[in-house]
C-alpha cells in the first residue's frame, strides 16, 4: 500500500491532479458566476450590481485569507488544506442555489472567497514549491496551462446545465464536482506534511531538504524589495481586472459592434495559453524576474496600441496577442518570483502575502474604472489612464528587481542564493 502511494505521488502526477482540480475550481467558483448573476438577483430580490458586490466580497475574503492559508501549507502541507477547501467550495456552491436573502448571498460568497484562497493557483503553487526544486517553474507553467482552459470548459458546460436543468441544479452539479473530483484528488495525491514533507525521492525534480537560512515571512516583510514587487503586481492586476469588465465597452467606443468586440475578447484566452507555452519552451531558462520585466511591459504597449489603432482586424488581433500573452506569463512570474528571491521554506506565506493586495486589486479594479468613467466619460481617457498605470507598474517592477540584483548578497535587498 505504501509503495503504491509513493508511486502515484510522483511529481508530475501531482501536477496533473492539480491541473484537473484547477480547471474545476476556477470554472465552478470563478467563471460560472457571470452566468448566474441574473438568477441570483431574482432569487434574493436585488439588482445585479448588488449581486456583483457579493463577488467582490468573495475576492476581498480571498485576499484576507491568502497569507494565513499559505502559512498553513508551509507548516502542514497542502493535502488537508486543499481538501478542506474543495469540500467547502462544493458545499457552498450547493448552498448558493438555495439563497433567498441578500445577507445569505453575501455570507455564502464570503465563504467561497476563503475556498478560493484554499483551492486556486496560490495554494497549488505552494504545494509545487514543496514538491519541486529546479523544475518548479516548469511545473507552475504546466499547471497554468491546465487552468487556462477553465473558462473554455466551464462557460459552455455551465450554460448547458442551466438551459437543461435550471440554475439551481447547475450549481448542484458544480458543487458535486468539487466534492467528488477535487476533494478526493487533493486527499489522495497531494503529499502530507509541511517543510519536512517530500514526495517520492526518484526523479530529479523533487526538492531536497530546504536550507535553514531562508528568510521567514517577518524577515521578508522588512525587505523593501517585497513592497516594490507587491506594488507592481497590484497595479498590474488592477489594470487587468478593470479591462476584464470594461473591454467590450472600450472596443465599442472604437466603433466595433458587440459581436466584433466579443470576437476580440475571445482571442485573449487562447493568447494567454500561447504566452504560457512560449514561456515553457523558450523563456524557462531565464530568471523569472527578467521574464517578468518583459511581461509587465507587454501590458502598457498593448493598451497604447489599442488606444491608437482603429477598428482594423490586424491591429486588434495584435492587441489581443500582446495583452493575452502578457497576462498569461504574469501568472507564472508571480508564482515563481517568491521562490527565486526568498526560497521555498516559507513560500506559502510569502506568496500568500503577495497575493493579498493582488486579490484586493482584482476586486477594486472594475469599481475604480467605473469611477474614472464618471469623471472622464470618454472611454479612451480610461484606456490611456490604465496604460499609464500599467507603465508605472512595469517601471517599478524593473527598478525593483534591478535594485535587488545589484545589492550585495545577504543584505536586505540582496539576492538569495538560488533555491
Amino acid at each position: 500500500m505504501a509503495d503504491r502511494l509513493a508511486d502515484v505521488r510522483k511529481p508530475w502526477a501531482i501536477v496533473v491532479a492539480l491541473g484537473i482540480t484547477q480547471i474545476i475550481a476556477w470554472g465552478s467558483i470563478y467563471y460560472a458566476f457571470s452566468l448566474v448573476i441574473g438568477a441570483l438577483a431574482g432569487a434574493v430580490g436585488a439588482d445585479q450590481p448588488t449581486v456583483v458586490g457579493a463577488f467582490s466580497v468573495a475576492l476581498l475574503a480571498a485576499g484576507a485569507a491568502s497569507a494565513p492559508i499559505g502559512s498553513l501549507i508551509d507548516r502542514h502541507g497542502g493535502r488537508w488544506v486543499m481538501t478542506v477547501g474543495s469540500v467547502g467550495a462544493g458545499l457552498l456552491l450547493i448552498a448558493l442555489g438555495q439563497v433567498h436573502e441578500i445577507w445569505q448571498l453575501y455570507l455564502v460568497w464570503a465563504g467561497l472567497g476563503v475556498a478560493m484562497a484554499a483551492t486556486l493557483y496560490d495554494p497549488a503553487f505552494a504545494v509545487l514549491a514543496q514538491v519541486f526544486r529546479e523544475r518548479q517553474r516548469k511545473a507552475i507553467t504546466a499547471l497554468t496551462l491546465f487552468g487556462g482552459f477553465a473558462s473554455t470548459v466551464f462557460w459552455p458546460l455551465t450554460q448547458a446545465l442551466i438551459e437543461g436543468y435550471g440554475w439551481q441544479q447547475a450549481l448542484l452539479v458544480l458543487g458535486l464536482l468539487n466534492l467528488m473530483v477535487c476533494a478526493p484528488l487533493h486527499a489522495w495525491l497531494l503529499p502530507p506534511g509541511g517543510h519536512a514533507s517530500r514526495a517520492a525521492p526518484d526523479e530529479g525534480a523533487i526538492s531536497a531538504a530546504v536550507p535553514a537560512n531562508r528568510p521567514a515571512l517577518h524577515t521578508v516583510l522588512r525587505d523593501p524589495t517585497f513592497y516594490g514587487l507587491c506594488g507592481a503586481f497590484t497595479a498590474n492586476a488592477l489594470v487587468f481586472s478593470a479591462m476584464t469588465v470594461h473591454l467590450i465597452s472600450l472596443l465599442q467606443g472604437k466603433g466595433l459592434t458587440v459581436a466584433q468586440a466579443a470576437w476580440v475578447g475571445a482571442l485573449i484566452g487562447p493568447m494567454q495559453v500561447l504566452g504560457r507555452v512560449l514561456e515553457f519552451v523558450f523563456l524557462s531558462k531565464l530568471h523569472p524576474s527578467r521574464v517578468g520585466v518583459l511581461a509587465m511591459w507587454l501590458l502598457p504597449v498593448a493598451l497604447a496600441l489599442l488606444a491608437g489603432v482603429g477598428p482594423h482586424p490586424a491591429g486588434l488581433a495584435l492587441f489581443a496577442l500582446l495583452y493575452g500573452c502578457g497576462n498569461g506569463v504574469m501568472t507564472i512570474v508571480r508564482g515563481a518570483i517568491p521562490a527565486e528571491l526568498y526560497g521555498r521554506q516559507h513560500y506559502g506565506a510569502v506568496n500568500g502575502a503577495m497575493a493579498t493586495p493582488v486579490l484586493l486589486a482584482k476586486a477594486a479594479g472594475p469599481i475604480a474604472a467605473s469611477l474614472a468613467l464618471l469623471t472622464w466619460p470618454d472611454p479612451m481617457h480610461l484606456l490611456l489612464l490604465m496604460a499609464a498605470v500599467a507603465a508605472a507598474s512595469a517601471a517599478v517592477f524593473a527598478w525593483t528587481v534591478r535594485r535587488r540584483a545589484a545589492a550585495p548578497p545577504g543584505t536586505a535587498g540582496g539576492t538569495q542564493a538560488p533555491a
